[in-house]
């Protein structure tokens, strides 16, 4: 079974990122590539060397975060377009989990009870990523 890895763009604070979500997500930082210890590192600018080339975060169940620092050819733009979506067996994991995500961000949907889930909401972490928590899916939704 294919499960999509999430793979999050940075401008220069990937390491502070994942580390954030190392702690708001209960995973495990595996891995925190440089440039500068990367085999590109002879062809890497050196204002970017301690920039992030690659970042793995083991979730709990066996889920994963990757990430990496936007690489210096490229116009860094941001996260648009899409929204990481964390489904939680309790409203009580989902409200911890997106009390924590929240810490420094910006709410846009409260923590609420819907009709898919016993509790749902939005927002965007300080780091900008958007986030989708849902607590006690009910049963004809999202399983």
């Amino acid at each position: 079974m294919l499960h999509p890895i999430p793979y999050l763009s940075f401008n220069g604070n990937c390491a502070e990122a994942m580390r954030f979500y190392e702690r708001a997500l209960g995973g495990k930082l595996e891995l925190l590539m440089r440039n500068a210890d990367s085999p590109v590192a002879a062809q890497t600018p050196k204002e970017h060397a301690d920039r992030i080339i690659h970042a793995r975060l083991a979730l709990p169940g066996g889920g994963a975060l990757y990430a990496g620092d936007c690489p210096p050819q490229m116009k860094y733009t941001g996260i648009h377009g899409v929204g990481l979506t964390l489904n939680f067996d309790t409203v009580a994991q989902a409200a911890v989990v997106f009390n924590a995500l929240a810490d420094g961000g910006t709410v846009s949907m409260a923590l609420q009870p819907m009709f898919w889930a016993n509790i749902f909401g939005m927002l965007n972490d300080k780091f900008g990523t958007p986030w989708i928590i849902n607590g006690e899916l009910k049963a004809d939704y999202g399983k």
